[in-house]
Parts: C-alpha cells; sequence; structure tokens
C-alpha cells in the first residue's frame, strides 16, 4: 500500500483553490462543474480539440475555414461598443498573398496591445465580409509564439467566470503539484492489453501531439473507466449471492390473481413472471431488474408477484419516484386485488401517518405503496419480503439499500422495474449486479403510435388536429419544456401555453396545467381531474413522463422537441396509445441542425424504445445515460457504452477472472485496484462489498 500513502491521497485531495492560478471566486466556478480537487482537474478532460497545426494563406482561405493564419496588423484597432459590456474590435491584416479584416469581441475596459505592422498568429473562422469582396475573420484566439498556437488545442467545457486559458493554466499548474499519478494496473495487463501508463494517457488527453496518440489515450482510460464500473458491480453481485432467505412455500397460488384479470398475459409477461416466482421460491435473496417498455405491462407482473407474497403471509412494498405515479399504482393494484390483498398508501401527502405507521408495523397491510415515504426511519414492517422500485434509474442505490433494510432478517428480495430500454448486451454487463428479465410483448390491443414533426409554421393545422379528437371525446397533452417564460431561453413554458390555449386556441375546452412547481396536492387534483376527463388537454412539463396512465388520452404535442432527449421523448409520447384507439404525437421544433434531424427521424420512423434508446446513446454519448450515479459511481467521462462494446466485454472478461482468483482484492498485485474501488465507490465500505 506504499504507493497509496497518505501524502499521495492527500495530495490529490488538495481543494481546487489551493492550486496556483484558481483562487476562491474562479474555484466557484469549477465547483459548479464538479471540479472540487486536484484529482478532479487533472481527469477534468476536454470537451473537444481544435487541429491548429497548418497555417492556411489568405489567398487559399474560403467561407467557413476554421484555420489559423500569418499576418501582419495593416490598421490601428477600430473598438466600437455593442453592448454595455461587449465591444468589437477590428483591424485589417495581410500575410502578402491577401488582406483580411480580422474582428473579435472583449470588454470594453480590456485594454488592447495590437500596434501597427505587429505579426501575429490566430486561430478563427473566415466568413465573406459585407461587402461580399473582402473576407473576415471571426478570432477565437491570438498569440504572440507560433509554438503556443500550431497544435492541436484542447477545448474544454466552461463556466461563468473560466477562459479557457484559465481553465488549461490550471490544469497545468495541477500537474506541478504531484510527480506523478500512480497506475492502478499493473505492467502484465497493461501489456496484455497494449495500454498505454496513466500519465502518458492523462497528459496525451490534455497535450496531444497527434489524433493517434490522442486515440490510445482514449483507449486506456476508457478501459480503465470500464473496469472499475464492472469491477464495483461484479463485486456488489457476489456479495448480495451472500444472502439468503425465506424461499416462498406456495407460488402456485398466483393462478388464483391470473385467473381474475380481465385479459390474457403476454408471453413476454408470462416468461418474466415465472423467472421472478422462481426467485422467490428460492432461498438466495432475489436482485432482478424488471425491464420493458412504455406500455409493455410490468406493473400487473409486479401486482402477480405482490399477491402471492401476500398469500404465503409476508407483506411487500412499492416505492415510486412520485406521489402521481404511487397514487396510480395505488389505484391500479386496488382494483387488480379487490378485497383480497389488503393495500396502504404511503406518500408525503398522507393524514394520520403515526397510527399508519402502527398497523404496518403490526402486519395489518400485506402491500404498501408509497414514495420516499416508504424508507423514512419511522416506517417499519412486521416481515416484508419482496422490495419494489419503479422506475429504478430515478433511485440511488442509498435509497434501494434503505428499502432493503426494512426486512429486518427475511433478507427482502428485490425487484427493480425500467421503462428505460437498453440494449440486452448492454444492459447483462451494465447490471451485472442484478438478475435481468426482459417483457419484449406488448398486450394485444394496443396501436402504434403514429408521430409527426412539423416546425412551427404548422402549429396552427397541429392544433387544429387536436380540436378534432378533443371534439371527438378524446384528450390530449401538450408538454412544454420550461415551466415559466425565460428571458433568456428561447422556449415554450407551461404555464405561457396554458394561458394561450386555455384563452385563444380552446377556448371551449376545459383546460388543466400541471408542473413539478406545483405543490403534490395540486398535481394530484389536476391528475384526478385530468383521468375522470373533466379536463379535456392537459399543459404539462415533463412531470408526466413517468407512469401516467389515461387509456382515453390519444394524442400529445411537444413544443420545442429539439429540448428533450430521444429517450425522454419517446417516454413522453408513452403516455399516449394505451388504449385501443388510434393514437398521435406531434413534434413542434424550428431546430435546422443536422443531429435534430436525425433525431426527429428516428422518431417518426420507430416507436422501439430499444432502437430509440440505441440512438441516443449514439448521439449523445454514454455519461449517466444508464445512471451510473444510482450505483454511486462516478459517470462515464470518457468511455462510451455504444461504441465501446468490445472494450466493456474485455472489461468484463478481465474483472471475473481477477475475482475467479481474488474475491475481496486482497492479494497485494491487486492492492491498487482495491484502493481505486475504495475511493470511487463511495458504499464500498458501508455495503460491506470488500469486507
Amino acid at each position: 500500500m506504499e504507493n497509496f500513502s497518505k501524502n499521495y491521497r492527500d495530495t490529490l485531495n488538495t481543494d481546487i483553490r489551493f492550486i496556483k492560478g484558481v483562487g476562491e471566486k474562479r474555484a466557484n466556478a469549477f465547483n459548479k462543474m464538479s471540479v472540487y480537487n486536484l484529482w478532479d482537474l487533472i481527469y477534468f478532460f476536454p470537451r473537444t480539440y481544435e487541429d491548429r497545426r497548418e497555417v492556411k494563406m489568405i489567398s487559399d482561405l474560403n467561407a467557413g475555414d476554421l484555420c489559423c493564419i500569418k499576418a501582419v496588423c495593416l490598421s490601428s484597432v477600430s473598438q466600437k461598443r455593442i453592448k454595455k459590456n461587449i465591444s468589437l474590435c477590428g483591424f485589417r491584416a495581410s500575410d502578402r498573398t491577401g488582406v483580411i479584416f480580422v474582428k473579435w469581441f472583449t470588454n470594453p475596459n480590456v485594454k488592447i496591445a495590437i500596434n501597427k505592422g505587429e505579426e501575429f498568429i490566430i486561430y478563427g473562422r473566415c466568413t465573406k465580409g459585407y461587402s461580399g469582396n473582402e473576407f473576415e475573420m471571426v478570432v477565437m484566439e491570438r498569440s504572440d509564439s507560433i509554438a503556443s498556437t500550431l497544435q492541436i488545442v484542447p477545448v474544454y467545457h466552461l463556466n461563468k467566470g473560466l477562459t479557457q486559458n484559465v481553465v488549461r493554466n490550471a490544469i497545468g499548474n495541477a500537474f506541478l503539484n504531484i510527480s506523478q499519478l500512480i497506475d492502478v494496473f499493473p505492467e502484465k495487463i497493461l501489456k496484455r492489453y497494449s495500454l498505454m501508463g496513466i500519465n502518458e494517457a492523462v497528459g496525451t488527453m490534455h497535450n496531444p501531439k497527434d489524433f493517434e496518440s490522442l486515440k490510445r489515450a482514449r483507449l486506456r482510460l476508457s478501459f480503465e473507466e470500464l473496469f472499475m464500473l464492472q469491477l464495483s458491480l461484479l463485486l456488489m453481485r457476489n456479495n448480495r449471492e451472500k444472502d439468503r432467505n425465506h424461499p416462498i412455500n406456495d407460488v402456485f397460488v398466483v393462478d388464483e390473481f391470473i385467473d381474475s384479470l380481465p385479459f390474457e398475459l403476454t408471453k413476454g409477461q408470462k416468461t418474466a413472471l415465472d423467472s421472478i416466482l422462481e426467485d422467490l421460491s428460492s432461498d438466495r435473496a432475489m436482485n432482478r431488474l424488471l425491464q420493458g417498455d412504455v406500455g409493455c405491462g410490468k406493473t400487473v407482473v409486479a401486482a402477480a408477484c405482490m399477491y402471492v407474497v401476500a398469500k404465503n403471509g409476508y407483506q411487500s412494498a412499492m416505492m415510486a419516484p412520485t406521489e402521481i405515479l404511487a397514487n396510480q399504482h395505488y389505484d391500479t393494484l386496488k382494483k387488480f386485488f379487490g378485497d383480497r390483498i389488503r393495500i396502504a398508501l404511503l406518500t408525503g401527502a398522507t393524514k394520520k401517518k403515526k397510527a399508519l405507521y402502527k398497523e404496518i408495523e403490526d402486519g395489518m397491510y400485506d402491500v404498501v405503496i408509497g414514495t420516499h415515504a416508504v424508507i423514512q426511519k419511522n416506517v417499519k414492517f412486521k416481515n416484508l419480503l419482496l422490495a419494489i422500485t419503479d422506475e429504478q434509474h430515478r433511485f440511488g442505490v442509498n435509497q434501494r439499500a434503505r428499502l432493503f433494510e426494512k426486512s429486518g432478517d427475511n433478507c427482502a428480495n428485490v425487484l427493480v422495474m425500467s421503462a428505460t430500454p437498453i440494449p440486452r448486451t448492454l444492459a447483462l454487463i451494465l447490471y451485472g449486479d442484478l438478475d435481468i428479465s426482459i417483457i419484449d410483448t406488448k398486450p394485444e390491443g394496443r396501436q402504434e403510435i403514429e408521430t409527426i414533426f412539423v416546425n412551427s409554421s404548422y402549429k396552427q393545422r397541429a392544433y387544429e388536429f387536436v380540436r378534432k379528437e378533443l371534439k371527438e371525446g378524446r384528450q390530449a397533452y401538450v408538454v412544454c419544456p420550461l415551466v415559466k417564460d425565460s428571458e433568456s431561453m428561447n422556449a415554450s413554458s407551461s404555464e405561457g401555453m396554458f394561458k394561450i390555449l386555455s384563452e385563444k386556441v380552446f377556448p371551449e375546452f376545459k383546460l388543466g396545467l400541471i408542473h413539478g412547481k406545483m405543490s403534490n396536492e395540486e398535481k394530484d387534483t389536476v391528475m384526478e381531474e385530468f383521468r375522470l376527463q373533466n379536463i379535456n388537454l392537459l399543459v404539462s412539463t415533463t412531470v408526466i413522463e413517468v407512469g401516467v396512465d389515461v387509456p382515453n388520452s390519444t394524442i400529445m404535442v411537444i413544443e420545442n422537441a429539439e429540448r428533450f432527449g430521444l429517450s425522454q421523448l419517446h417516454q413522453l409520447r408513452g403516455r399516449v396509445g394505451r388504449g385501443d384507439k388510434k393514437s398521435y404525437c406531434i413534434l413542434i421544433s424550428d431546430s435546422q441542425t443536422k443531429e435534430n434531424a436525425e433525431r426527429m427521424t428516428i422518431m417518426t420512423k420507430s416507436n422501439d424504445g430499444m432502437e430509440i434508446a440505441s440512438k441516443d446513446l449514439e448521439l449523445r454519448g454514454s455519461g449517466e445515460f444508464f445512471g451510473t450515479r444510482q450505483h454511486g459511481l462516478p459517470e462515464l467521462k470518457i468511455a462510451n457504452l455504444f461504441t465501446d462494446t468490445d472494450l466493456l466485454q474485455s472489461c468484463r472478461e478481465l474483472c471475473e477472472e481477477i475475482l475467479r482468483f481474488d474475491p475481496m482484492l486482497t492479494k497485494e498485485e491487486n492492492s491498487l485496484i482495491r484502493q481505486r474501488i475504495l475511493s470511487i465507490y463511495e458504499k464500498a465500505d458501508k455495503e460491506g462489498i470488500l469486507n
């Protein structure tokens, strides 16, 4: 453990305030980007790179070129204030092959230090001037030194109060504070997978000599990220497999529940249910993910399991991320169970909680449905055997663990449900701590949702179509990205849209408004009115994204669709098409970017959640896409779970090999890996996965 000495760890944990060139004010700006210490700063990698190695002659420039030029200032610098704190500066320059007008924006109080006749190098984008003859260049950076300009230059994410030079200098100074980073991988692993050492990889990320070495550096750091992710999950799984449980004696009682349903279970539902019941009849504690696209019928599978648990004399708890969804599950399960199962609802809005706590502890209820209120310390169960979390990506590992702990000596079986689609090959690897069941079929009668993409010039026609649906007795949603109008964001707000639609567009219909800033009571009231069809059209933010089930709603309009992720659009769209009527989703967006065109195309062509999730992952990278933070792990900064699937598999195999011979990472050769796991996985010591 010598390499991981206290001095080394203390250095890595040096507060960013004390790094030269940062200070208190800039530290706050860094903190807002989750950069708090020297380690965070060294691993604060560029978002992109600019290739400034080639200098172009002015005579060879074309409009749109992003390049360097080396030129001489021909005139004095002009300066024109265009806003209170912004001036437009410029001058004419030449490199003997042509003349160009150089311009840039700056603070009016900044002194301009460019003299006529001075030679310089600038990097910028070339555009046509107003005359149409002489080119202009919008300067992004200038330098008096060829060495500091003619290279591949890192470009970092910024926050208010930071510039590219401030970030670059801070990172450079961070490296001066530490002689070298300690590589967690022994030499034999580096050679086996042809990986760079950690110091070369991190240094290359911040200062690449060429794009080939940058590619190798990314590979090295991606390998480490995916390795640590996989190893942590496998350790969690191995630890949980030690848990023993009271097996269910009679799983065949499920037939009573299935026979009482007014519909047939799909093949996918039956397969998933069989897997879960097999777990429940085992003495090994279940840890299973139940995954399925929106509308596939996960809730009825969970209900069947809770019914079996209740009939065998145990309790179940189901935790939902919002009160709306908790209330909906409560209503749905009451219909499924009738008076055969005693069911309670526990949310922040529940009255007389103390009395309910006592009844739950005394075993008066077989099933408790609720929000985070279910895991409060005052809530105790008599014999909890099944703990279910719905929309598992909304809950962290800590919250799942607290629900698990409610089982006391029983070691509750854990079932986590998610409608966030993940390609199976990735799910099997990513959810290494969970067994996986996937419902890949939808109930009969569900129709494909027809999705249409238009720009705002078609908005009037779109709302006429909505009016037609409303006149036929259907209901509709209009979703906006904002709650209130914003001067800084050109996007629709739910409050503004509600006013326009209720007063000018649909005055003859009853409209409702719901958003996240309303109280839970207000939201529940509006949703109940919508469910009862007392509201024809609901204007909302993404608060309705999860779980809302109103079969009579057949049309959804999403304003500023470019502001939502693909998977989020798919989840929102899933609020309609839940009955047997033809349903529609209208996406409105004026964004003309190539990426937005791709995103809207996939939405109009596909209703397949898996396909959409894969495209979403491909377009915007992995990051927190799969909720790695929900496991207490840091987000993936370099690795991409879509493009790095082969690398992910290699890491998985290496992790399994290491744990096969060293299950608790106690051997000296794995000591650095053990220390890294303990340092990045914040719950490792408390969960006991390495004890």
